[in-house]
């Protein structure tokens, strides 16, 4: 069976109208144009759908029961036509971004604001996820796009990624704390201190073990917490050194804490990733493009094969490697 969409708009306006002249005028055709139409459509169900006179046009049984049906469904598609347009437009619908929930409360709400204030009627939904959950999200299309903490920027055969800004590991202490006196923390000075840190679904463990085995932490107790506010209050009640990124970007650690930088420097890498090869969506290239701008504006494009080394913390299976060229992303040990 072989029937066009056009064919059934024409057959509801003809059985609305019962008429083929003024059906005619509504799609701005002849008459005749109306009637062939109509009889290649009678032809392609084999049914008889109108009993027409020189005076007037009425449906058949066989007819008007496909009227019902027809009418309604082509209602139907008109709005899903009508949806996806306003996704595609740029400025309306609904964009969905997956982000681990330290993101989330630190620089994706400043990025959301961004996004409102130039699209308002945008919608930005959020996904709070482990970090190997949204790699996941964005490889399977569960989600536009996302952004994940790496020590190296994200490549692989399904994904593009964007550097938004890299974030250096602190030491967090009380101000009267022996090590708060010093501008900065040489993290062998950290051997006699019990450590507390982000866990590997913030991103923070792949940072941190290289540098605690190039000085000799890689045993020393640790806690691994989801939050900061968490870290921050095991740090004030003196259960340990905290070890968390510190710049503009994450969650302050709070007023009643000092942090000092680590040397030598760790650092930590904040990046958009969505489909390789597969456009984004107008609209959720809008929300990318805010997302990007509520940073520092020096965003860059990541190489394509830029990195050769899997991250041993990672329990999805994505690249994550050193940038041969400068990027900083592996601490040097002393």
């Amino acid at each position: 069976m072989n029937v066009s969409l056009q064919q059934l708009k024409v057959f509801v306006a003809v059985a609305r109208e019962r008429s083929f002249t003024r059906a005619a005028r509504e799609f701005d055709l002849t008459q005749s144009a109306i009637s062939r139409c109509v009889r290649e459509l009678e032809d392609a169900v084999e049914l008889k759908l109108f009993d027409r006179t020189t005076r007037q046009v009425e449906l058949t049984n066989a007819g008007a029961s496909l009227e019902r049906r027809i009418a309604r469904l082509l209602d139907e598609i008109e709005l899903t036509l009508l949806e996806e347009r306003a996704a595609y437009d740029g400025h309306t619908g609904v964009v969905l971004f997956a982000s681990n929930p330290v993101l989330s409360t630190g620089w994706v709400p400043r990025a959301l604001a961004q996004c409102a204030s130039v699209y308002p009627e945008l919608v930005v939904s959020v996904k709070d996820q482990p970090q190997c959950s949204v790699l996941a999200s964005v490889e399977q299309g569960e989600v536009d796009f996302g952004a994940v903490c790496v020590t190296a920027p994200v490549d692989s055969p399904l994904l593009h990624a964007q550097v938004l800004f890299t974030t250096p590991l602190h030491a967090v202490l009380p101000s009267v704390h022996p090590l708060a006196q010093d501008d900065s923390i040489e993290w062998h000075a950290l051997r006699d201190c019990p450590l507390i840190t982000l866990n590997a679904d913030t991103g923070v463990r792949a940072a941190l073990e290289p540098v605690l085995a190039a000085n000799e932490l890689k045993r020393r107790p640790m806690q691994e917490l989801g939050h900061v506010a968490a870290v921050a209050r095991m740090v004030e009640l003196g259960l340990g050194v905290g070890v968390l990124p510190v710049d503009a970007h994450w969650p302050s650690p709070g007023a009643s804490l000092v942090s000092r930088p680590l040397v030598p420097e760790a650092t930590l890498t904040t990046v958009l990733v969505h489909r390789r090869n597969r456009s984004l969506r107008p609209n959720a290239a809008a929300a990318w493009a805010q997302f990007v701008a509520s940073t520092t504006g020096h965003a860059e494009e990541v190489p394509a094969a830029a990195f050769d080394r899997c991250a041993a913390s990672q329990p999805h299976n994505v690249l994550l490697k050193e940038l041969h060229d400068g990027y900083p992303v592996r601490p040097q040990a002393t």
